[in-house]
């Protein structure tokens, strides 16, 4: 008779392993209604459109959860240096979507809905973007999160849960109006709480030294609720892990109040504790909202760098027993990327915990000495105080980005002008200290969203003609270049596009209200209002016969930017509803711009607008989206747009304008924006109209600012590239008037883009400052046997 089982052998029998995966349609359904009865509660005559979504979205996430506790039982077997990219922004948008094209479930997923009698695009309109980041930044760190996964890294994402994401825009009588974007008011099917795993966070307080070392006594502690989201790699099982901390308060909050009645102020420091992470960035322009910001800036790094050495310590999958007391393999297992300064405390933060708690001495923990830089430049005291981590004045300041270059082993830029820049002037004593130090990684963007899942058309004509490894190895779409005069081929390009603009009217006749002809040229400018990216350059050219489209967003505290949306409105108001241009120009605002309507929009664009001042756009990634897309580019030599024109062949790009060492000269000898309008009649047509109130007639005086800003204050060079803009734009129009030349240009743009993946990027990141390589290896998935662990 064979022996009892003991407990821990029972316990084998709690595996992933006996899981059924979602392999076909049948088991989709079956899914489904599992979900929509037993997980939501409801039957299909009382269920929403929504209660669907919810289902789709459960049944999708039991097959990505199987996969995402593989993975970590995976590194936890092979403990690999693990990467951990701190971001204050995370612009994540959709999630289901994105989830079923990296696990190769889109097509049993849209067969069963049909089946069922739903529609998936319907059900995929109805997601919530989770707007945690207010552009650029937080777009980057989100196909960065993709990359890591597709590349095997074993990777973690750390930022904020922010209650309020990016606020939804809407325009009333051609203004900007805020309304608080409550993403979460459905609730979030992706996310899973680890209350298991909260942790404190202490604010204010004092410090006291004592024989023992020194104390943080008396603080207000708020305690950090990790949220976990799956981040799936495309195709290959691996399924990394973005961690967002929500701020809470203790639970130990003052009885005391409630008892003598004081139920306001127990409620309210609550309040006070939660609100760190109640909404992104808030607004600085008052002490408070500059307050709030460093504590969201300290309780992000502070929980995270917690975490990190506690899974460094820890024993086994799940344990809280530390084993490592060591941290002398520290650099070994952890990589540590900022993006941006933002999380830049967890640099002092970081000392503080190896001083302070793990009790490690200061000279093993800081490397960094005065001394050295004293010894390579003796008597240069002005290097030093431009050096110094602390601005002397009243009150002294920390500079954060010196403190970012000091305590970090590796500082670079993203794109190759911007590292120039770094280098070369914001920089400069540091490089010539610590040149080895200064790196360029050109950003890049994840080819699965931003041409698989958002042109699917243009994505299957690629593969048609090259095969669909291209999507993890985007280089291969060099090969496009050997269809450049295939008549067929041709055809196809400009096919697709032509469909992607009248699904976008037809979106925009919907949505919006507003008709514009699908044959006419797009000309689309999807950025950040501000005045360095020109968006008024590009109002000042509306006189060009062709649609052009704008959409973006204003920070809540940047009056400039609000006005010059104002402008743009204003403008629109007035040449759509001019009988005599309005069938040939319209100029429209499209409000609210987030990640889902990049999806839209960058797919049907023509003509990219990438025309900041040359040497104050970092790198840009929506240029790379536009040209993986299949829109030419108009631009300045700046950012990645420099590095996009080479690839392509400056002949197949439209650029313009000063370049970076004409911007400096031209501000060396004083640059008299004044001259422009004078020499130039188009030019004081324009800016006569706009001071003049033909496009504010209730407020003539309304944009006398704007104009006496571009006259006087120029900062950004917007008079000087005016003529060199509108040259540019007529060498356009000459193009796109011969389709099949303007396609064939469209072709060497999109077998040029392979070098903008955000795969490269990481893989240079991986190699050259992480000391990681991306991994091959295809995790087996739950129903298969788990890899045996290494000896």
């Amino acid at each position: 008779m064979a022996a009892p089982l003991t407990d821990q052998e029972k316990r084998k029998q709690i595996s992933v392993r006996g899981i059924a995966g979602l392999g076909d349609v049948a088991e989709m359904k079956r899914s489904f209604n599992r979900h929509l009865h037993f997980t939501l509660v409801k039957d299909r005559n009382v269920a929403t459109p929504r209660d669907y979504y919810f289902a789709l979205a459960h049944s999708v996430r039991d097959h990505l959860v199987g996969r995402w506790i593989r993975t970590q039982q995976y590194y936890y077997e092979k403990d690999p240096k693990r990467v951990h990219y701190l971001s204050l922004e995370f612009y994540m948008g959709r999630t289901l979507q994105n989830t079923m094209i990296n696990l190769g479930l889109q097509n049993a997923c849209d067969e069963a809905v049909y089946q069922l009698g739903l529609d998936l695009e319907e059900l995929e309109e109805i997601e919530e973007d989770a707007g945690l980041g207010n552009g650029g930044l937080g777009r980057l760190a989100a196909c960065f999160l993709d990359s890591m996964a597709t590349l095997g890294l074993a990777a973690y994402g750390y930022g904020i849960r922010y209650e309020f994401g990016i606020f939804n825009q809407r325009i009333s009588g051609g203004w900007q109006v805020e309304e608080a974007d409550d993403w979460l008011r459905y609730g979030n099917p992706w996310e899973k709480a680890r209350p298991e795993y909260m942790l404190p966070v202490h604010f204010y307080g004092r410090v006291q030294h004592t024989d023992s070392g020194v104390k943080w006594l008396d603080t207000q502690v708020v305690l950090a609720m990790p949220y976990d989201t799956p981040v799936p790699g495309y195709k290959n099982n691996t399924v990394n892990t973005m961690r967002l901390w929500s701020a809470k308060a203790p639970n130990d909050f003052n009885l005391q109040d409630f008892n003598v009645g004081d139920y306001i102020q127990a409620v309210l420091d609550r309040n006070l504790a939660e609100n760190i992470s109640r909404v992104l960035y808030p607004n600085d322009n008052f002490f408070e909202g500059k307050e709030l910001r460093l504590k969201q800036e300290y309780f992000v790094v502070a929980a995270t760098l917690q975490d990190i050495i506690r899974r460094f310590k820890s024993s086994k999958f799940g344990s809280r027993d530390p084993v490592r007391t060591s941290f002398d393999t520290f650099p070994d297992k952890v990589a540590l990327q900022l993006n941006d300064t933002h999380p830049a405390l967890a640099i002092p933060e970081l000392m503080r915990i190896l001083l302070d708690i793990e009790k490690l001495d200061w000279d093993k923990c800081w490397t960094v000495h005065l001394d050295r830089i004293a010894a390579l430049f003796p008597g240069d005291v002005a290097r030093l105080r431009r050096m110094s981590l602390i601005e002397e004045g009243d009150p002294k300041r920390i500079n954060m980005a010196h403190l970012c270059v000091v305590g970090t082993h590796a500082v670079n830029g993203v794109a190759r002008i911007h590292s120039d820049i770094v280098r070369n002037t914001v920089f400069k004593d540091f490089y010539e200290v610590d040149p080895e130090k200064f790196q360029n990684k050109t950003n890049g963007i994840t080819p699965r969203r931003w041409l698989l899942l958002c042109n699917p058309g243009l994505a299957d004509i690629i593969a048609e003609r090259i095969g669909e490894d291209f999507l993890t190895d985007l280089q291969q779409l060099r090969k496009l270049l050997d269809f450049v005069d295939d008549e067929g081929f041709i055809r196809d390009v400009a096919k697709v596009k032509q469909e992607n603009k009248q699904k976008f009217a037809a979106f925009l006749e919907k949505q919006h209200q507003v008709k514009i002809n699908p044959e006419s040229m797009f000309d689309v400018q999807v950025k950040r209002i501000h005045e360095y990216k020109r968006q008024l350059l590009n109002v000042l050219h509306v006189i060009t016969l062709y649609n052009q489209l704008m959409c973006s967003q204003a920070a809540p505290g940047y009056h400039m930017a609000k006005l010059i949306i104002k402008l743009i409105t204003s403008v629109g108001e007035v040449i759509n509803n001019d009988p005599a241009v309005r069938d040939r120009l319209k100029l429209i605002f499209l409000e609210n711009y987030r990640v889902s309507l990049a999806e839209r929009v960058i797919p049907a664009a023509d003509l990219s607008e990438q025309i900041s001042t040359a040497g104050t756009e970092a790198s840009g990634t929506g240029n790379m989206k536009l040209m993986l897309n299949g829109a030419l580019t108009v631009g300045t030599e700046d950012g990645a747009t420099v590095e996009m024109a080479e690839e392509a062949g400056h002949d197949n790009l439209f650029m313009f304008g000063l370049r970076v060492d004409e911007v400096d000269e031209l501000d060396r000898r004083g640059y008299d924006a004044r001259r422009h309008y004078e020499r130039l009649p188009e030019l004081k047509l324009v800016l006569d109209q706009i001071r003049s109130g033909f496009f504010s007639p209730e407020q003539p005086e309304l944009f006398s600012e704007l104009v006496s800003m571009l006259l006087h204050h120029d900062r950004f060079k917007v008079l000087a590239d005016y003529e060199a803009y509108v040259d540019c734009q007529e060498r356009v129009s000459r193009l796109y008037q011969d389709a099949a030349a303007w396609t064939r240009v469209v072709i060497r743009n999109i077998a040029a883009a392979g070098k903008f993946s955000s795969d490269r990027t990481v893989s240079q990141y991986a190699r050259e400052i992480w000391g990681v390589e991306p991994s091959h290896v295809k995790i087996p998935p739950p129903n298969e046997p788990p890899i045996t662990p290494q000896s």
